[in-house]
């Protein structure tokens, strides 16, 4: 059965939208991708609101059955991830709202899962996402493309939909994912164990 993904990535001026299908060989094929923009001279509760209608406009013609969104990290700029925070919260609650399993990968998964590489530069992602997609041109810009590969991240994060391939079916990007998913996992219960 083939499973249709919505991937955000959160931002207060661009959030990327993608919206795939995987089949349980993992192939995808594009349905949707765009950029929701928010003009920055706006109150912060308009630009919100703006990205809101975006993501639900996106909902209601794509119908989705998941909704994956880029993981907040911390940055430098305080007032960058708070918009990019404040845009996920929005994306998980829209999703939320209509039933959809939400979910949440952090950059370097997403890079991992994509390139097979967790340090990957955006240029990398833009090339095998096209490639995966099997798209004539590069998805732009930069935030549409990640859009695209935090969708196929998380399609590919839960497996195969069918019991036919093996793990050693899985792509060298896949593998990649699951090594730095395993990883991270360590890495946060090292974390929790040290405080």
């Amino acid at each position: 059965m083939t499973l249709r993904v919505l991937g955000i990535d959160p931002g207060l001026t661009r959030c990327g939208v993608g919206v795939v299908d995987v089949a349980p060989d993992r192939s995808a094929t594009l349905v949707h991708v765009g950029v929701i923009r928010s003009p920055i001279d706006a109150d912060p509760g308009d630009r919100l609101a703006t990205i809101a209608r975006g993501i639900r406009a996106v909902l209601d013609a794509h119908s989705p059955d998941v909704a994956a969104v880029e993981r907040v990290f911390a940055q430098h700029n305080v007032a960058s991830v708070m918009g990019t925070a404040q845009v996920s919260g929005i994306a998980l609650m829209l999703a939320a709202e209509r039933g959809l399993p939400t979910a949440t990968h952090t950059p370097s998964e997403v890079k991992a899962a994509i390139t097979g590489y967790g340090s990957a530069d955006k240029a990398q992602v833009q090339h095998m996402v096209a490639r995966v997609l099997r798209l004539a041109e590069l998805p732009k810009p930069a935030d549409a493309a990640d859009a695209l590969a935090i969708a196929l991240c998380h399609a590919w994060r839960r497996g195969p939909v069918s019991s036919g391939p093996s793990p050693s079916g899985t792509t060298p990007a896949q593998r990649a994912w699951a090594e730095a998913e395993k990883k991270s996992r360590v890495a946060r219960t090292k974390l929790r164990n040290s405080r």
